[in-house]
């Protein structure tokens, strides 16, 4: 590393005499990747490898001379709870390893010397036995070690804190530069045109699709643009509308002098407790830091021309967090100093990196935001967008890392200048799971957000809206408080709004959720073929169906009602469609591109309606009690029976009343005009105090527990794009009788045909009250490791923790299999006793929706 940055002033060199020249450029390519640091010679090398060979990749400098130069190079496979990011790091390794080298005769500098984690509290102790359970199923061979054991691996590290270290052996670090450059060589060696000194100036477009790109050496047509620019990616997403809300950030690392007693094949050593990773470089060490308070850096925008560039260290603000990193190893501080680097690195608003096609542009992909582990996930992003591209869909679970995830909002400055640096220092902050990020909240507030404050609602950002997560008494402060693995001190509110909403009538509310108008003479017609159930029904009925690939994987989980005569519902042909707050560009998206899809069947327009009504919720075994107390309309089952969508008046004003329920119990979804929502609720509220109804209000740990007992899904937590809907346990959604099918039909019936599943989704509960699941607990059938949980909640009804878990056997998955079976759950390394079911744990019949 030392000798890659004492070599940056000669590439500066040879950048400025390279770049008199004048590159010449195809007048077309298949593929245009922007970008030639790790990801973008990843792209291109993966696309060339499916056979894509027509692919031109443009580097406005020189390959590497973002931050790929700078890169710490670590190659490490442990630490993540997300299976895409896992298969990334370790699809990596294989090609560093051994592939591009045996490939090209290019070394990528790969050296297996091991990685260990430490834990040096209970809290990161449980978090690290947690992520070792997940990734062992996922065939990393981690492995708990002592204290001793890590001071026999290196001898320079301070232990007398240390409680366990997680050890991969055949983890290690590469060089950034020569990995990108056996990508790229691999690249050109198929075909691959890459142009350095180039800058893309534009993105050309026709009725919405890339059709071409601009340039400093000219124009080029092509069908598909990847941005891969990193750091840069935001500002190149800007000149063809595109939202890619990543920001630079001050990224900090010390390499010592020349250290007689290191050995270069000691392990990298990470410890999160001391903001640090260390690792043998140049014969002494590199001590990297992740400071819990860091800064992002220009802000403004990012100069076109830092190339092989440093930024001036912060020595004031970084001085403490150094010291507490050489605390780690003691000698290193008498070492002397061979260079203190600063370089920037990007960070997204929820770490997560951005990789895709955007929402905003048909073939313009990104693959940016990699939050510092470009170099160990690289090679699975591009190799993912290359299959994305070629084969129309992606092969890995994308909707932790989809472009449509992101919002607008989060592009502007104040935003990025404030979550970036919050991102950057929460990586090696304990990954707990009730963490809310503390920098610009309340960008979005529900019109009730002031009456819900007043009941002492505690709030958490829900996709930038404010939302009630859990009620306070009046003794309580309304705040998360101290974080923790276990039961907080506000586990006794959360369990009793569970209860209120069994027993009684609740409130919530969730305005948040993504709400959008498909009107015209064919929006029926559209959204049939488009939904798996038949929505294009009786006026004033809701329904709850799925949008499925043509492959038959899921791509959205939502509700469509199609409205009444009332001018209030649109009129005849006109829709609403409500998904998910997570959902919210992406279905925007699945509407608007199938409307000129389908342009045969007709006039069809999609407005979003989110901010314009909000969402009140009454659930519960006497909502309908209330309901009838607020309205003049008829509220009998036989006037309003389950799965209606009624006009109704509360107070004096009206609104779209539907019947259904996201708890499992009898309910209502109110959609209030958002300039009414106040007086409805005022409205609500009092006639419950008048009636002593007692109405509880309900936040989203409640909701969470109570959709979990009842098994409801929820896309992007415990379904994703590459389940099917069949094996989501959603099949009873699809009408095969509609004149048009719907899109996914053909392979729903194919995989229907076929026979018993050997892949669904369950519900898993524990039998112990105690233990507490959250995501990626690993779970066991008979000894066999059969799946991982996916959501997890509490579960106050069924009296122990519960989830949802996509299983997979060699067997037909059925009733009678899961009965059969002995069923554990692996909890931070102890296994505990479970039960499985196919249906619902709570109300299995339904008797309690139904309430008639």
């Amino acid at each position: 590393m030392a000798a890659m940055l004492s070599r940056a002033a000669a590439r500066a060199g040879a950048r400025r005499l390279s770049a008199t020249a004048h590159p010449v450029l195809p007048s077309s390519a298949r593929v245009v990747v922007v970008g030639g640091g790790i990801i973008g010679t990843s792209v291109a090398y993966h696309l060339a490898k499916m056979g894509w060979t027509d692919t031109l990749l443009l580097e406005r400098d020189q390959l590497s001379s973002g931050t790929t130069w700078h890169a710490a190079g670590l190659m490490v496979t442990f630490g993540s709870l997300s299976e895409t990011s896992t298969h990334f790091r370790k699809y990596a390794k294989q090609l560093y390893s051994s592939v591009l080298e045996n490939e090209t005769g290019q070394s990528t500098g790969f050296m297996p010397c091991g990685f260990i984690e430490l834990a040096t509290s209970r809290d990161y102790l449980e978090e690290f036995r947690r992520v070792s359970a997940f990734n062992r199923k996922c065939g990393i061979d981690v492995q708990e070690i002592s204290p001793d054991e890590v001071r026999r691996l290196f001898p320079l590290c301070r232990t007398d804190d240390v409680l366990a270290g997680f050890y991969v052996a055949d983890d290690g670090r590469v060089n950034p530069v020569d990995a990108a450059a056996a990508l790229s060589k691999g690249a050109r060696a198929r075909g691959v045109r890459i142009v350095e000194n180039v800058r893309l100036t534009g993105v050309k477009t026709q009725d919405g699709r890339v059709t071409g790109v601009r340039t400093s050496a000219g124009d080029v047509s092509c069908e598909f643009v990847v941005n891969a620019a990193g750091m840069w990616a935001r500002q190149l997403g800007e000149l063809s509308g595109v939202c890619i809300p990543n920001q630079a950030a001050e990224h900090y690392y010390l390499v010592t002098d020349r250290m007689e007693q290191v050995d270069a094949s000691w392990p990298v050593v990470e410890d999160p407790s001391s903001h640090t990773y260390i690792r043998p470089e140049g014969g002494g060490l590199m001590v990297g830091l992740f400071e819990p308070d860091a800064a992002a850096w220009k802000v403004d925008s990012i100069p076109p021309d830092f190339s092989f560039g440093e930024i001036e260290p912060d020595w004031e603000r970084m001085a403490p967090f150094l010291e507490k990193a050489l605390g780690r190893v003691p000698t290193a501080v008498d070492a002397g100093m061979k260079k203190f680097f600063c370089g920037p690195e990007s960070f997204t608003p929820d770490l997560a990196p951005i990789v895709g096609e955007s929402p905003e542009l048909r073939g313009y992909f990104v693959a940016a935001g990699l939050n510092s582990i470009g170099i160990l996930t690289g090679p699975g992003v591009g190799r993912t967008v290359a299959h994305w591209i070629v084969d129309g869909q992606p092969d890995v679970d994308v909707t932790a890392i989809h472009p449509a995830r992101l919002q607008p909002y989060q592009s502007t400055p104040a935003y990025r200048r404030a979550r970036a640096a919050e991102s950057l220092g929460n990586v090696y902050k304990c990954h707990y799971p009730h963490r809310e990020p503390r920098s610009v909240r309340h960008v979005r507030r529900s019109p009730l957000h002031e009456r819900l404050a007043a009941r002492g609602a505690c709030f958490r950002e829900v996709s930038g809206w404010e939302a009630a997560d859990w009620y306070a008494t009046a003794a309580q402060p309304a705040e998360v408080g101290q974080l923790s693995w276990g039961r907080h001190h506000w586990f006794d509110n959360w369990a009793a709004e569970h209860a209120a909403c069994r027993r009684g009538v609740a409130l919530i509310d969730m305005s948040f959720m993504s709400k959008f108008l498909v009107q015209g003479p064919a929006a029926g017609r559209l959204l049939d073929r488009l939904a798996t159930a038949k929505v294009d029904g009786e006026q004033g009925t809701i329904t709850y169906t799925q949008l499925l690939h043509e492959r038959g994987t899921l791509l959205a989980d939502l509700t469509i009602t199609k409205l009444g005569p009332a001018p209030l519902l649109g009129g005849e042909g006109s829709f609403l469609v409500v998904a998910t707050d997570t959902a919210h560009r992406h279905v925007l998206s699945l509407l608007q591109r199938a409307i000129v899809d389908h342009s045969r069947f007709g006039f069809a327009c999609v407005t979003d309606v989110t901010g314009g009504w909000a969402q009140i919720n009454l659930q519960g075994p006497r909502s309908r009690e209330l309901l009838a107390l607020c309205t003049s309309a008829s509220m009998s089952d036989a006037d309003f029976p389950f799965r209606a969508a009624r006009q109704i008046d509360i107070g004096c004003a009206t609104l779209l009343a539907t019947r259904i329920t996201y708890v499992g119990e009898l309910g209502y979804e109110l959609f209030v005009p958002a300039e009414s929502a106040v007086h409805v609720y005022d409205t609500i509220v009092a006639a419950s105090a008048e009636h002593n109804l007692g109405l509880a209000h309900v936040g989203l740990k409640a909701l969470g527990s109570l959709r979990l007992e009842k098994g409801y899904r929820d896309y992007g937590h415990d379904l994703d794009n590459l389940d099917t809907l069949l094996e989501a346990g959603l099949g009873f959604t699809a009408d095969y009788s509609k004149p048009d099918g719907f899109v996914g039909m053909e392979a729903t019936l194919a995989q229907k045909g076929d026979g018993p599943l050997r892949r669904r989704l369950l519900q898993v509960a524990l039998n112990d009250p105690d233990p507490l699941m959250y995501h990626g607990e690993v779970v066991y059938r008979n000894g066999i490791i059969v799946g991982d949980v996916r959501a997890a909640s509490y579960g106050h009804t069924l009296g122990g923790a519960v989830g949802l878990s996509m299983v997979e056997a060699d067997e037909p998955i059925t009733s009678k299999w899961i009965a059969s079976g002995t069923w554990e759950v692996d909890i931070a390394g102890r296994r505990y006793p479970a039960r499985a079911s196919l249906r619902p744990m709570y109300d299995p019949k339904n008797e309690k929706i139904k309430a008639i």
